[in-house]
């Protein structure tokens, strides 16, 4: 069987703009449906979809927890964890 991804990420709309956290077992689809643009969604209302961070898991329940832990942070947290791996915001979504 083989080894299933799971994947934490952050959506952002520009630099230091609206925050998105979410969960996903397939990032590339997941980012490309948040650009789908539905003004109805939160993506929608507020252009969060540049991904400027994610990490990867072997296990849902870690991903999971993790997404948990970030969202319970606090933005500056977020941000902090973006700029040490990506300081210039750049889009990561060609890159996976």
């Amino acid at each position: 069987m083989p080894d299933k991804s799971y994947y934490i990420y952050i959506l952002a709309s520009k630099k230091y703009g609206t925050l998105y956290t979410g969960v996903t077992n397939d990032l590339k689809r997941r980012v490309a449906e948040h650009r789908d643009i539905k003004p109805s969604s939160f993506s929608g209302r507020y252009k969060a979809f540049k991904l400027v961070y994610y990490e990867t898991f072997n296990a849902p329940r870690s991903a999971i927890a993790r997404e948990k832990q970030l969202k319970a942070g606090s933005r500056a947290n977020k941000i902090r964890l973006i700029e040490k791996v990506n300081p210039g915001w750049e889009d990561l979504y060609e890159r996976i």
